[in-house]
């Protein structure tokens, strides 16, 4: 028994048992305090269904070698070009979701090529690049939504120029995939069309991972001296990491709105990188390897918590806004912990 726990302990590691225990604890408390569990547990499986693509975003680059992404904002803003020219070309249902993908994947493609040839001139230093870059483009961007010529009424102020803060979706593509063959059981709803879209995405990095380029991408992260020796172009490898986590932070945002019910522009998306970097690694990746199966658990069990805590920390005390300040705790002190082993070899 004590071998069987000592082996589970070193295959999840201590922080995500200490995660996963507190997890459960709130979840009996929740029980305890007679909220609504059922109704938890389903806004549980949304957040992680919406959110779990801009968390997969990370494992590109993560295993080509340029560590965690922080620059993910870039690649949001391209998904929020693509949803807004959508909205401009009138469309709506499946036919205007999927339209914001098609249009935004080209424009996230060659922002993400450019973005990995900086990350190639800064090597060693991409996290704290990323990071600046990721915080450019959104500060950059408060300027062009001011600038940009749409004409749609639902996209720009109805008074002077520049395009609204939060745009509704509420006539286009509201909740799609979240209603798409959604079924009950019991209390809990369970949003079909979101999680299968979300596994697919999974599934089709996890093909690629497999194929000739993914295989040689994850060596030049693993081992860049033996990738150059074995005559494979790290570079090259690089930015194709680069491109793919862009593209997939340029869909998952589009997918993310979509459940959200609105597109927020200006500085909204400024901090949604690091809530992906700390679900990644509550699931178990590192700032050097990843798996698919970390993305899964770490969104649920990280948005699980935001889920539960916040009814849970406001229902214990009343006063202040205590589930904020938890939530900003687990969020950094899991980056942080991460930071701390990436010269460890972990």
């Amino acid at each position: 028994m004590a071998d069987k726990i000592k082996q589970i302990t070193k295959a999840l590691g201590v922080p995500r048992l200490i995660i996963i225990s507190f997890f459960i604890t709130l979840c009996i408390l929740a029980v305890i305090l007679k909220l609504p569990i059922s109704m938890i547990l389903s806004d549980t499986l949304v957040r992680t269904g919406m959110n779990g693509i801009l968390v997969l975003a990370m494992v590109p680059g993560i295993l080509s070698g340029i560590g965690l992404n922080f620059g993910l904002p870039l690649g949001i803003v391209c998904g929020l070009l693509g949803g807004l020219i959508s909205i401009e070309l009138n469309l709506s249902g499946f036919t205007g979701l999927f339209v914001a993908i098609i249009i935004s994947i080209p424009i996230s493609a060659v922002v993400g090529y450019f973005y990995g040839l900086l990350l190639n001139k800064v090597k060693g230093s991409e996290m704290m690049v990323s990071t600046y870059v990721g915080f450019s483009a959104i500060s950059l961007m408060c300027i062009g939504w001011l600038v940009m010529p749409f004409t749609s009424a639902e996209i720009k102020w109805p008074i002077g120029e520049g395009l609204r803060t939060t745009i509704a979706l509420t006539s286009r593509y509201d909740k799609v995939l979240n209603s798409f063959l959604s079924f009950r059981i019991g209390k809990i709803i369970i949003p079909t069309g979101l999680w299968l879209f979300f596994l697919g995405c999974c599934f089709a990095v996890w093909l690629f991972l497999r194929s000739k380029s993914g295989i040689a991408m994850k060596a030049c992260g693993d081992n860049p001296k033996f990738a150059i020796a074995s005559g494979i172009d790290v570079d090259k490898s690089r930015i194709l990491g680069t491109m793919i986590s862009t593209i997939l932070g340029a869909v998952g945002i589009i997918i993310y709105a979509q459940s959200y019910g609105f597109y927020q522009l200006y500085q909204a998306p400024m901090m949604m990188g690091f809530a992906a970097v700390a679900a990644i690694l509550i699931g178990g990746s590192s700032a050097r390897s990843s798996k698919i199966s970390h993305v899964i658990l770490g969104t649920f069990l990280f948005q699980g918590l935001l889920t539960v805590s916040l009814p849970v920390a406001n229902k214990i005390v009343t006063e202040g806004n205590l589930s904020e300040v938890a939530r900003i705790i687990v969020q950094n002190g899991i980056i942080l912990y991460a930071l701390t082993k990436v010269g460890a070899g972990d």
